[in-house]
Order: C-alpha cells, then structure tokens, then sequence
C-alpha cells in the first residue's frame, strides 16, 4: 500500500486534494493560490539571469530563448510539465528545481548540462529568484512539502557501486583512460573496480601500513578497505560503523573472504569508543565519513584520534568531499544534498581538518600531505549513473522499500539518484566543491631528553 501524505500536515481546505495520494512533492493546485502567483514568471525570473550559454524553454506559453546561443556552447533544453514549476523555482531556488525534477513537474534534456548552467549563471540566477522570492506569500512559503525518505538498502547500492562497494571517489589512471577515459574511447567492465582498488591501495600505503599493524577505521561503509587491509596488506582492523544493514553485509563479505580473524565491525559511534583503544593503533583511515561530524565535532574527532594512536611511529589518512576556502564558513545551508540524500551534513574545508588536526592533538601531528582528488569524482559519478541506470529496477528496490510498488513514487526515488549524481558531478568539475586526502603521521610524541 503506498504511503500516504498526514492529514495533519497538510491545511484543512486541501486536505481533499490529497486524501489517499502517494507522497510526491506536492503544492497546492495554482488555481487555489493568491492572484499574484497564478502567472508562470518565465520571463521575469530569467531575462537577465543567462549570459553565459543558452536555454530553450517550453511551457503553456509558448517557447522562450535565454543566453545566446553559439556553437558548442552549453546548450540546455527545459520542458515545464506542471507549472507549479516556477513556484517550486521561486520559493526554493536549485533546492525547488531538483524537488520538480524527481516528481517531473519539469523535463530536461541534459541534467548534467542544466547544473553547469545553474552554476556559470549562479549570481544572475540567484539575484533574480531573490528578488522574486521577496513578491511571494508568506502563507504560501511556510508550507511544507513531504518527499518519501527511505532507509537505503545494500541492495540500491549493489546496483550502482562497484564489486568492492566503495562509496567514495575512485582514483583513475592511464589504465582505465584517466579522469575522462569514459568520455573518449570507454568505458570497459572493470574500469570502476580497477580505479576503486587503486584508491584502496593508495590509502594504505599513504598510511604506511605493515604486516602485523592494527589500523582504526571511521566509517565502515560495507568494509571494502578493511577486508583489503587484511588480506592484501596483513592488518587487523577494527572499523566502525552506524548502520545496521552495512555492519551486516560487510560481516557477510568479512567472512567469505576467512577474514574474521583480522577484522572486527563495531556498532559504535565513533565519540564512544572504548578506554581499550588508547594508543592501540599504528594507523587511522577515514574516507568520506567527516562529511557528517559537523563542524563542532571537528575538535573532538581529532582528540579521539590522537587518544587511539600509538606515541611513536603512527598514521593518519582522511578523505572528504570539502568546500574551498573561499566558500567555507562552518555553516551550510540547506540545499538538495543537505535535505535529500544527508540531512545535517556539512562539508568541511581543508584548513579547517588541518586546525582541528592540530589544535586537538596539541602540535603532535606532522601534516605529511594533502592531495586534491575532485577531478577525479566526476567520472566515478558518471559510472555510477551507468549502474544505477542498468541495474536498478523496480522489483529490486521495492523488495526493501515497498512504498516504491507505487510507480509514481519510484521513478521520483530513481530520479532522484539520478539528480545526485549529475549535480555533485558539476560541482566537482566546476570547482564549487572539492575532495581532499590529508595525511599526518606521528614521528614521536614523547619529548626527547636534553643532556
């Protein structure tokens, strides 16, 4: 039975329209909202936003040209199906857009291509949705829309990740064609296990791991570096993790490979690791987890890794997806990732990792590296756009999320996906988001004697 929208969130002169509806995204019919909003405002909202590449727009007016367009230029293809469209555009900006594309209030002929507009116009587009924004109801702004969010399954990520099922950027290589060989001559099967494999090795070494070491892990994921750790490199590991059905699979595949000697998966938050791990460990990884400590936890974090490292001879590997400096400010507002995909998240910047680093293990990490993979996020994401599009099917995932037997509902689930992955890729590729690898070691934090 397909999940319904609460009454008790929706106002009592709609709740007619939505008695028994799937949940989408839904607004209320632009019939019934003040006289000012009855109107799409193509024109007004996107005259002067456009100077650079150029937009074809159709919706119950007719079709309308933005930019100007020139050969090879991004060229972008907009259809508005629903025009509670430009509403959704008004009261939410690229947050409205992504909620109107899952629901296919609007079609469009290259996602990836409409992100790189968004962002080549950022400033037009913000300055004139602002300034609409101002004109709207307050009554019409303050209500709410529900979207189905489900717990995700190992399932809807074996459709998309590669064998090992890291869920983090892959390091691509001459090999495979680099960061664009899918583009030019690919891609092949295997070039996404064989990239991932090499991330998994280039941490390893990075943290200068031996045969014998006992490596800490923040983030789990479905122990894609831990089992690598053990059986390729000789580590015992112990990773943590928050999720139940990760720990679960990831024991499963720990045992398949005769590692469970080696490996031990906690259900454990990383702040509550036990008095037992005090300097326990030669080495500490942590891919694309921080992403979800928060700013405030920053300090935190890094006490606990100084507290679980060894005095003398011990490693620090982090990878996280981060803002530049120039956009970093300890705060992010709330856009499609934040509310669709991470709620609470909060990308850190590379200078903040390095302070916290240093401030909360008092000066006892040496930054040894910091290397900057964000070129190479946007061929992982294309491939895992490939699989998702070849692998997942409606049977599959509504197997473990039955709200999606609806179609309605499961093609707003597959789009959003689909949505993730063409906007974190733009911004990867345009620079407004990057993906950083730092590295510390800890050469000997016991003073040495003075004669």
């Amino acid at each position: 039975m397909p999940a319904t929208v609460a009454q008790s969130c929706v106002p009592p002169q709609f709740r007619a329209l939505y008695q028994g509806a799937p949940i989408h995204l839904l607004l209320p019919p632009l019939p019934l909202l003040p006289p000012p909003l009855r109107e799409p405002p193509s024109s007004p909202v996107l005259d002067d936003a456009i100077s650079v590449g150029h937009l074809t727009l159709a919706d119950n007016e007719g079709t309308h040209y933005y930019g100007r367009y020139r050969k090879g230029c991004n060229d972008v293809y907009l259809k508005v199906v629903n025009e509670n469209f430009w509403l959704r555009l008004m009261l939410s900006g690229d947050l409205g857009f992504s909620e109107a594309y899952m629901i296919g209030d609007v079609e469009v002929s290259d996602l990836k291509g409409a992100m790189n507009l968004w962002l080549e116009n950022q400033s037009g587009m913000e300055a004139t949705l602002s300034s609409t924004v101002a004109k709207i109801s307050s009554t019409v702004s303050s209500l709410y829309n529900s979207f189905p969010r489900y717990d995700q399954s190992n399932e809807l990520f074996k459709a998309f990740l590669s064998k090992e099922m890291m869920y983090s950027c892959a390091l691509w290589d001459e090999a495979e064609g680099g960061v664009r060989g899918d583009l030019e001559s690919g891609p092949f099967p295997g070039d996404l296990e064989a990239a991932q494999r090499r991330k998994i090795h280039h941490v390893l070494r990075k943290a200068r791991v031996k045969p014998g070491h006992r490596i800490l892990e923040f983030g789990s994921g479905w122990g894609g570096l831990a089992i690598e750790a053990a059986r390729s490199f000789g580590c015992s590991v112990d990773t943590l993790t928050l999720s139940i059905e990760q720990k679960k699979l990831a024991e499963e595949r720990i045992k398949e490979a005769g590692l469970e000697n080696q490996i031990r998966v906690h259900l454990l938050d990383y702040r509550e690791i036990p008095a037992e791990f005090e300097k326990a460990f030669d080495a500490f990884v942590s891919i694309e987890m921080l992403e979800h400590v928060g700013s405030k936890y920053y300090n935190l974090y890094f006490k606990l890794v100084d507290f679980a490292l060894k005095s003398s001879g011990a490693t620090v590997v982090i990878s996280a997806s981060t803002f530049p400096e120039s956009r970093y400010s300890g705060y992010q507002a709330e856009d499609f990732m934040r509310r669709y995909m991470w709620p609470n998240s909060c990308l850190p910047s590379a200078t903040a990792l390095i302070t916290a680093a240093q401030v909360s293990s008092q000066g006892r990490f040496t930054l040894e590296g910091v290397e900057n993979h964000a070129a190479h996020y946007p061929r992982t994401l294309r491939e895992w756009g490939r699989r998702l599009e070849a692998n997942l099917t409606q049977e599959l995932v509504s197997r473990d999320y039955p709200g999606l037997r609806d179609r309605a509902d499961y093609d707003a689930f597959k789009r959003k996906w689909q949505y993730l992955f063409a906007y974190a890729g733009a911004g990867f590729a345009k620079g407004y988001i990057t993906c950083h690898m730092l590295t510390f070691i800890r050469q000997n934090d016991t003073p040495e004697a003075c004669d």
